[in-house]
């Protein structure tokens, strides 16, 4: 669906040396980018071909003459020409026979081959050459034939054997052109005996032929040339008829020829042409004359902005709505006729009103006003005649036309040139204006009167109302969507020019119609350009777009995207402000790009530059399945959908989510929630996006206004089927779309639903849809049963209440057939089924034996599908019992055992001994059954069995808790016992009465129990307080290492021997600890030393590795690939160590067997080992003083200080604070290493980091005593 466009054309006159000299052949130079041509007066015309840069001056003045003159005999001339690369010289052929070498730096011509055949000898024969140059094609008459027919041959280049032969065919002359791919021969037929226009043929290498189509003309036309484009994508031909010649380009899509573009020139010009060699979409014609026009087209597509597609075939316009019908061409919806080939139109909808115009090959001009497009339907399979409109001046032939206002056109045309001055009838004559471009402003009249319904194709008058000449080439024009009858033009090298008519000047001083913008400007020139309206922070702007040549997308001065091949932008707003833009890249990648990100410049952090490398960048872009395809348009607003087209000519419509969720949420915050609902369904949506998108506590009040809208209860119970509790936004659309959710939504509209969890999403939502439905439905069997979808949907299901609902019916039913409120219920069974398929049978099953209805149970088993042996014996037991003993009996099969438990206490104490049993087999209930009973015996046994069973799970002080609350003594001393509580135990034996005796007794087992746990500082206060043992005390405080109260003791019971006994002792201690803090020194110097060594060889390893990667990856991945797994190794903090492939076949059991004495040697450090370093950062931790340590050191240096041991308790503490100093640096060097690449022997110390931690953890060193602190 692409329209070939004209994107601008460059015209000059070769000065040739005589009035009746004229061009005959021309040679492409493609090194040097020239045209060499030979004219009747055997001159040799040279002249380079422009680039962008120079191409006003190759246009304004004539091209510089390089020209020479060849020697030939009198009355000789040239019959062929042609350039020779590999020569560097031209060939020339003389109708004499001779052929000629030109060279034309040294200017020297030389004969290299000669026959002697007659005069006029013509060197050009009808031969074509596959471009791979192995096969090549002529055309031939018929031997022994009276007829005209010839037929076509294909040769072998090597061996010069025929490959193939056409059947015999009335060809018209000796055209005949390969395709360059080597596809196709194009040949012409020539079909004057069938009176029909001549049809252009297609044969295989094989000789059959393939496909033909007609060319529109005249019966009597000649097609003289045909060639292809060096991309094999357009044809190219030079039709002759009665009264003026044309060039014609077709293209090939979908299995059916267009004709893209038509130029026609005066009979007497002998138009030729020729494609460029390497540009595509480059032509260059030229006539007998000596005028040399060098065109450049660009593809642009033929959907418009409202999604019409528009496609140009000759003389027909194909319409085809895509948003009432994805047709591909070359169907379509309906279609216009117009007098001759359309070369250019523009499209204008606005304010409900369709209009486009057609710029035809004749130079006449012609206006359609379509009607609304909700009619169009109706105009299927029709065709429609278009008229020429009426001008009283000329207009001349557009290049490039838009619309300014539903009246009001602006276009770029030119005057001067041989194939724009072919005037119609329609025109009363030229206005002698200077040849150039001129841009000018056409108003339009209509004088019929618009039918509603009907295409308005006739009566339609111009007038030109404002002419500018310009002096640079346009490369595009289009309307300002800011401001009415303004329009930007874009000049060559991508300076942007506002247009203003006069029309939109209201008062003041006349200001100029084009004003350049510095704010609007691209850096290139961009044949691909549109100007759209975006939001920026709440105001509105214009944001300009363009595509250059060379796959840059520019947006206002700077390029998104440097390898884009298509794009569109999207709206899903009534006003069409853009929000997002739909690109696709050469590598086939599909990105839709917020209009925001573009604004804010967040590209390059979201985008990856549009190149995704991973999977996780690959979430936001869609692969494109075929090579090639391209955006064609986008379907606006609640459609979100983008068109692309393959190479094949084929139309896909797909969906982007993001697109998607974007109109789904527009239409949700403009309160369309039955629109939103029907997208989700549609595309397959989560339907929490309906809640989630502004938070579910925020659409509770919006819940009564969605069940009103969307007014259908069977969308409704899709929709309450699907709620989630989680926020999708946050989960599964959070890559799509941002949106400013209301986390901090009210929970005051959700506290006033009573019976829901205000934290309970799903149990909220479908309450506020349950009385919704109850207001805002009336009464039916499918509200009803909506209703209970709610029910059983609940989180936890409210399966009792669905049940009860149904109990209703039931019993409305029981009453009798007359009952009125019948019809507004379905039948019992229905609902009950329905209920059943929402839910798990068991839990229905289940919830009505907990309403302890066994009538209803037994319905609900029989429509389940339950046996009934296996129910019926049941509920028929559960019949003969009483009605408290039915209740706790299906209480204990629900596993309700509060209400059990509360149903068996009610029934009396004839059943005391199953309310302990349960109570024993549920301990959770003691605290219940404590509530309900109120006998105290029946008490004190809930107790003791409660503290049985605290007991028996090891929880002891608990249980001795228990145990007093009944007084039972014994069991609660046993209990502290248990525990170690030493102090409860001596307590509960005051509280037993014991004597004296039994008292020491226990104190003595106590303290030795106390003494084996490892406790000895509890065992001596049972020595000293209860034993009276001094010494024994002394001796365990001093096991304890608590050394004040050891003096303390010891002093208060004036005891020298003691005091000296602890004296030595503390001495002792000190000494230990100085020799085991100077042996943690070196030891921590040496493991320090050794991880940075160890850390030093790593990093230089590494650092080769990643060399040896980096030269590996240059030369072949796979090989950089097994390198990199090879060495993986070698990290310092993985388990793993170099494996080979046999270690990839090895057993499960060798495996676990490592993994086993890995762990056993854990805390091993083994030198050279791949865990060597995380071992050493290990053991430095471990070397650390535990709190418990530190408080020792404290109460030691104390206990020195009053034994008048100061020098031994200054060196304890100066060695103690050197070993912790040095610990705490230690580590800190060690984690800073490990975080860099680069170990610095001066910034890695151990000297620095100990004074940075002396600074920085001086709360650490609590227990040095101040006194002994030194400066």
């Amino acid at each position: 669906m692409n329209n070939l466009k004209l994107s601008w054309e460059l015209t000059s006159n070769l000065q040739l040396q005589s009035e009746d000299e004229a061009l005959r052949f021309a040679a492409f130079d493609i090194e040097r980018n020239r045209l060499f041509f030979a004219s009747s007066a055997n001159f040799i015309y040279t002249t380079n071909l422009p680039s962008s840069q120079d191409g006003r001056a190759w246009r304004k003045t004539s091209l510089p003459l390089n020209f020479v003159p060849v020697d030939l005999e009198p009355g000789e001339f040239i019959t062929s020409f042609d350039y020779l690369m590999e020569k560097e010289a031209l060939i020339v052929g003389t109708s004499s026979g001779t052929l000629l070498q030109h060279k034309m730096e040294e200017k020297a011509t030389e004969i290299v081959g000669e026959t002697t055949s007659s005069s006029n000898y013509s060197f050009e024969s009808p031969i074509s050459w596959r471009g791979d140059g192995k096969y090549f094609a002529t055309l031939s008459r018929v031997h022994k034939s009276f007829s005209l027919h010839k037929k076509i041959n294909v040769w072998e280049r090597d061996s010069g054997a025929l490959h193939s032969t056409s059947e015999s065919k009335p060809f018209m002359g000796s055209v005949l052109e390969w395709m360059p791919s080597g596809a196709k021969i194009a040949a012409i037929y020539d079909r004057k005996t069938e009176k029909k226009c001549p049809s252009i043929v297609f044969f295989e290498r094989n000789g059959l032929e393939r496909s033909l189509f007609t060319v529109d003309g005249e019966m009597d036309s000649i097609i003289e040339s045909l060639k292809w484009n060096c991309n094999s994508d357009l044809l190219a031909a030079v039709v002759r008829c009665e009264r003026y010649d044309s060039l014609k380009i077709w293209s090939f899509s979908n299995n059916h020829w267009y004709l893209k573009q038509e130029f026609r020139y005066y009979k007497e010009d002998g138009i030729r042409f020729t494609w460029d060699p390497t540009k595509p979409l480059q032509l260059i014609c030229w006539t007998l004359g000596g005028q040399i026009t060098i065109i450049t087209f660009v593809w642009v597509t033929a959907v418009m902005e409202n999604s019409t597609a528009l496609v140009i075939d000759g003389s027909k316009i194909l319409v085809t709505p895509l948003s009432l019908s994805l047709i591909p061409p070359p169907m379509f919806l309906f279609n216009l006729r117009f007098p001759t080939s359309v070369r250019d139109i523009a499209f204008c909808s606005k304010s409900s009103k369709n209009h486009l115009a057609a710029s035809l090959s004749n130079g006449c001009l012609c206006v359609v006003e379509f009607p609304h497009i909700d009619t169009w339907e109706e105009l299927e399979g029709k065709q429609f005649s278009v008229e020429a409109s009426y001008s009283e001046s000329a207009i001349g032939s557009f290049v490039h036309l838009v619309w300014l206002d539903s009246h009001v056109l602006l276009g770029v045309s030119h005057f001067g040139f041989r194939h724009s001055d072919y005037w119609p009838e329609t025109f009363s004559g030229k206005d002698g204006i200077i040849p150039g471009y001129y841009l000018q402003e056409i108003e339009l009249v209509c004088s019929e009167d618009h039918v509603s319904g009907l295409v308005t194709s006739s009566g339609w008058h111009v007038k030109r109302s404002n002419r500018v000449f310009l002096e640079d080439p346009v490369i595009a024009i289009v309307p300002n969507p800011a401001r009415r009858y303004s329009a930007f033009v874009q000049f060559d090298g991508g300076k942007i020019f506002e247009y203003m008519s006069k029309l939109c000047v209201t008062g003041g001083a006349p200001v100029p119609c084009l004003q350049i913008h510095d704010t609007l400007e691209f850096l290139s020139s961009c044949p691909w350009m549109c100007v759209v309206p975006v939001d920026d922070s709440g105001s509105s702007k214009s944001l300009p777009f363009g595509l250059d040549d060379s796959g840059r997308l520019h947006v206002n001065g700077r390029i998104l995207c440097n390898n884009c091949s298509s794009f569109s932008l999207y709206s899903n707003f009534d006003d069409q402000v853009i929000t997002h833009l739909v690109l696709a890249t050469k590598q086939d990648w599909l990105f839709i790009v917020d209009i925001a990100d573009v604004l804010n410049e967040l590209l390059e952090a979201k985008y990856e530059n549009f190149m995704p490398a991973n999977k996780e960048e690959k979430r936001n872009c869609i692969n494109i399945w075929e090579k090639g395809a391209k955006i064609v348009g986008v379907l606006h607003g609640d459609e979100a959908a983008v068109i692309l087209q393959t190479t094949r000519g084929n139309l896909e419509c797909i969906y982007p989510r993001k697109l998607v969720l974007s109109s789904i949420v527009n239409a949700l915050n403009h309160g369309r929630y039955r629109d939103a609902l029907l997208m989700v369904r549609r595309h397959r949506i989560d339907f929490n996006v309906i809640f989630d998108h502004c938070g579910w506590q925020a659409f509770l009040h919006l819940v009564p206004e969605f069940v009103r809208q969307v007014n259908n209860l069977t969308h409704i119970t899709e929709f309450v089927c699907s709620i989630k509790n989680e926020n999708i936004m946050e989960t599964l659309y959070k890559n799509y779309i941002s949106l400013p959710c209301l986390k901090e939504a009210k929970v005051v509209e959700a506290k006033n639903l009573e019976g829901s969890d205000v934290n309970n999403k799903i149990s909220c939502i479908l309450l506020a849809i349950r009385k919704a439905l109850e207001v805002q439905v009336v009464e039916s069997p499918a509200r009803e049963l909506c209703i209970l979808t709610t029910l059983a949907r609940s989180d936890p299901t409210a399966l009792e209440e669905a049940l009860t609902r149904i109990k209703a019916i039931r019993e409305m039913e029981l009453l009798g057939p007359n009952d009125p409120k019948r019809i507004s219920y379905p039948s019992a069974e229905e609902a009950l089924k329905h209920l059943l398929w929402l839910s798990d049978s068991e839990a229905v099953y289940e919830a009505a034996l907990g309403l302890y209805d066994l009538n209803l149970a037994a319905i609900v088993a029989l429509n389940s599908q339950r046996d009934p042996k296996e129910f019926v014996p049941f509920l028929q037991e559960l019949e003969r019992m009483p009605t408290l003993l039915m209740q706790y009996n299906i209480d204990l099969k629900l596993q309700r055992y509060e209400n059990a438990l509360r149903h068996i206490i009610i029934a009396g104490d004839i059943y005391h001994a199953d309310c302990m049993n349960l109570m024993k087999s549920n301990p959770k209930l003691f605290p219940l059954g404590l509530q309900l009973i109120t006998d105290p015996a029946k008490r004190r046994q809930v107790h003791e069995a409660w503290g049985d069973h605290l007991s028996n799970i090891k929880c002891f002080e608990d249980a001795a808790a228990i145990y007093l609350c009944c007084k039972n003594l014994e069991k609660a001393l046993k209990a502290y016992r248990a525990c170690g509580n030493w102090s409860g135990v001596l307590t509960v034996a005051g509280l037993i009465r014991l004597g004296i005796a039994e008292v020491l007794q226990l104190a003595h087992e106590l303290r030795e129990e106390l003494q084996a746990l490892g406790k000895p500082e509890e065992a001596a206060k049972i020595a000293l307080e209860y034993c009276g043992d001094v010494n024994g005390g002394i001796n365990l405080l001093v096991s304890a290492r608590n050394w004040e109260e050891a003096l303390r003791v010891a002093f208060m019971h004036r005891r020298d021997d003691l005091i000296s006994e602890v004296e030595n002792a503390s001495f002792e201690c000190a000494n230990v600890l100085i020799g085991e803090y100077e042996e943690g020194l070196e030891k921590i110097g040496k493991y320090l030393a050794r991880y940075l060594a160890v850390r030093q060889r790593r990093l230089i390893l590494a650092a080769k590795i990643q060399t040896d990667d980096r030269s590996i990856n240059e030369a072949d991945d796979d090989t950089a690939s097994e390198a990199s797994s090879s060495f993986s190794g070698m990290s310092a903090y993985t388990k793993g160590t170099r494996k080979g492939s046999a270690a990839s076949i090895s057993s499960s059991t060798s495996s676990k067997a490592r993994d086993t004495r890995r762990q056993r040697n854990k805390g091993k450090i083994r030198a050279g080992s791949p865990g060597e370093e995380m071992a050493l950062v290990e053991h430095l931790n471990a070397m650390s003083l535990t709190t418990g340590a530190k408080h020792e050191l404290k109460s030691l240096i104390v206990s020195l200080l009053m034994l008048g041991k100061e020098d031994i308790a200054r060196r304890l503490q100066r060695i103690g604070e050197n070993f912790q100093l040095s610990q705490m640096a230690a580590v800190k060097l060690a984690e800073d290493a490990m975080s860099t690449d680069i170990i610095d022997e001066h910034a890695h110390s151990l000297d620095q980091y100990i004074q940075r931690v002396r600074n920085q953890h001086l709360d650490a060193l609590f227990w040095r005593s101040k006194v002994l602190i030194s400066s």
